[in-house]
């Protein structure tokens, strides 16, 4: 019996050091950082699908930048033909303007002598012909030289070229000779858009003179604004006049405009770039000149592994899919991506292992990433 009670503890002795040594290899064993596994409830609850991934055509995209502008005959800088001092304007930048709408008002005394001269030399012109007439007459039976026939013809020509010459400077200021006489003389005039659009910049103020060579106001018609693009040499040979494309700016990324390539620069800059006009398919007032763009440009068209956009995940800088290894356990599988197209992106195995014929999960790679990353964190 004694035999057999020191027997028993040894035994027990022996079973506690097995399982602490179990225990201790257990606890060392290296965790797999790339597979998590789901419970049967987490997989119940959660959104995650799988499936084959499959071939697709997907276009190959030329990623570019530019900036929004405004062709030269469509800025116009707006001046007076006739120096005076602005009275009055309500012009802002931003501003909607109408073709022919009054956008200033001058004032001078220039505008008054202008007026006068015209009118006090049509009526001196009644009395000239009058006498060019008559001495007409007269030379024609031989009852007047010809030299006092020249003299008035000479007199009548020269009033005619005068009155012109005046009557055309008044349509330059924007009076108009038709209803002009003594009575509707006025020291003003009014400027006139000569486009519908907008207000580009305001450069003077009311009480300031205006000299002929003064910019009044910068006028842009938006109508037929442009995307010019700028492209490197290298990549010249991928696009063509006519080829579609769509641009964005970095604050709403998600709002496409189409656009059309109409003319590629044949001047290369020091930076080896060329500048590339295009056309917008339709105008938006949010397009502002100035406003810088991105765009993409449609090149080619292949097939390609593809897997959808929520089968995708980034983490520490490098793209990863993952891959069902059983149900409920999967690991992740570092990728190279390419171009993406209508919720899919292209894929290549960074491996470069054939893993095409497994089951990949195509919905819900964020959640699984989450999954995994609150594992590491427990441990």
């Amino acid at each position: 019996m004694i035999k057999i009670n020191i027997l028993i503890p040894f035994i027990t002795i022996l079973a506690a050091c097995g399982n602490q040594t179990a225990k201790e290899s257990v606890a060392e064993a290296p965790a797999d950082e790339t597979t998590v596994v789901l419970t049967a409830a987490q997989l119940k609850n959660s959104d995650i699908q799988v499936g084959k991934i499959e071939m697709r055509n997907i276009s190959s995209l030329l990623k570019v930048n530019g900036k929004i502008e405004v062709p030269p005959q469509n800025m116009v800088s707006v001046s007076v033909p006739l120096g005076g001092y602005l009275k009055y304007t309500k012009l802002l930048p931003g501003m909607h303007i109408g073709r022919g709408e009054v956008i200033a008002t001058m004032e001078d005394q220039q505008y008054i002598q202008l007026q006068q001269d015209y009118l006090t030399a049509k009526a001196h012109f009644s009395s000239i012909e009058a006498e060019y007439i008559r001495q007409k007459e007269l030379n024609a039976s031989k009852a007047s030289s010809d030299k006092v026939f020249q003299q008035a013809q000479t007199e009548y020509i020269s009033q005619k070229v005068l009155i012109k010459s005046l009557e055309e400077k008044l349509k330059l200021i924007g009076i108009q000779t038709n209803n002009l006489n003594e009575n509707t003389i006025s020291r003003s005039i009014q400027i006139h858009s000569p486009i519908d659009g907008f207000v580009s910049s305001v450069k003077q103020n009311i009480g300031k003179y205006i000299s002929p060579t003064d910019v009044l106001f910068e006028l842009v018609n938006p109508a037929d604004i442009h995307l010019q693009l700028t492209v490197f040499e290298k990549d010249l040979y991928k696009i063509l006049v006519g080829q579609k494309l769509v641009a964005y700016n970095n604050t709403q990324p998600e709002k496409k405009y189409n656009c059309e390539i109409i003319l590629i620069g044949k001047d290369v800059s020091q930076e080896r770039t060329v500048q590339v006009q295009c056309h917008f398919d339709a105008y938006d007032k949010a397009l502002i000149p100035g406003m810088y763009m991105n765009a993409e440009v449609e090149v080619s068209t292949n097939s390609a592994l593809v897997i959808p956009n929520d089968g995708l995940v980034r983490f520490e800088g490098k793209e990863y899919v993952f891959i069902e290894e059983s149900k409920g356990r999967y690991s992740m599988l570092e990728v190279n991506t390419q171009n993406s197209e209508k919720g899919f992106t292209q894929i290549t195995f960074v491996n470069s292992n054939d893993n095409s014929d497994k089951n990949f999960v195509l919905k819900g790679a964020y959640t699984l990433l989450m999954k995994m990353k609150n594992s590491g964190e427990e441990e």
